[in-house]
């Protein structure tokens, strides 16, 4: 088996007596389009502030191309290509989006300090998130204000400060929550956009999304895997529609 982008070994969170995630091996490959559900509760948040730093675990491993950085901070895990966004988008509202991703691409470049002098200083930083922007479908909105701008397209820019700094694996916390559904499309269109090579994981409750997004789905239910494989068998397992899919059915109808 070839070595796993990122990997956790036995990963555990205890808080108090309450145990929040139990044991989880979990691989995911360069270039996986990697999908985590599971009920309210399940887990998936506490995991991915496990792999990013967020919090230290109780017990396992994390690893990073088959290093060990269980013990990194937050701030290290992203240089080494851990990058994340979150289900409330954290922006800078006042600022415009290409301002946004400037700032993702200055901090990884080592230009921040210069980016308070006029931004024609750095015209590769600028270029670059121009690059980012136009990738995503966005460059018409670069001199706008986030503020804005509709909330879909908010989305699409935290999904550019993520790609800004040039992840090796990149985490995705309900990309297309707050985003009406008759507007998913354009959360999966960028997602489809995405550097091959980027190992993506999402945590998504829209399964829409996640079956025409993913190649592999893992649930998790109680702060353990309770089930992984493709869509199809995701899809088709009886135990999973019996914990989960029904109930992500349910709450759709009634959204």
């Amino acid at each position: 088996m070839s070595q796993a982008r990122l990997e956790t070994q036995a990963l555990s969170r205890r808080f108090g007596a309450l145990t929040a995630v139990e044991d989880i091996d979990f691989r995911l490959e360069t270039g996986a389009r990697h999908a985590l559900i599971g009920p309210n509760g399940a887990g998936k948040t506490t995991f991915v502030n496990l792999l990013t730093g967020v919090l230290r675990p109780t017990g396992g491993r994390v690893l990073l191309g088959g290093r060990d950085i269980t013990a990194r901070a937050q701030a290290e895990r992203v240089k080494l290509g851990i990058a994340r966004t979150f289900q409330i988008n954290r922006l800078f509202r006042g600022l415009s989006a290409l301002e946004n991703v400037c700032i993702a691409v200055a901090e990884r470049v080592g230009a921040a300090p210069s980016m308070v002098y006029p931004a024609g200083w750095r015209t590769d930083v600028i270029d670059e998130a121009m690059q980012i922007l136009a990738m995503l479908r966005l460059a018409d909105a670069a001199g706008r204000r986030v503020s804005e701008l509709a909330y879909g397209r908010q989305r699409l820019i935290e999904l550019a400060i993520a790609i800004g700094l040039k992840p090796e694996v990149l985490l995705l916390d309900e990309p297309a929550a707050g985003v009406p559904s008759a507007e998913s499309h354009i959360i999966l269109d960028a997602l489809q956009r995405l550097p091959e090579h980027i190992a993506v994981l999402i945590i998504e409750h829209d399964m829409d999304v996640v079956f025409r997004f993913a190649t592999r789905v893992t649930v998790m239910v109680g702060g353990a895997i309770f089930a992984e494989g493709t869509p199809r068998e995701i899809e088709a397992n009886p135990q999973v529609r019996a914990v989960y899919l029904g109930q992500a059915a349910r709450r759709a109808a009634h959204a």
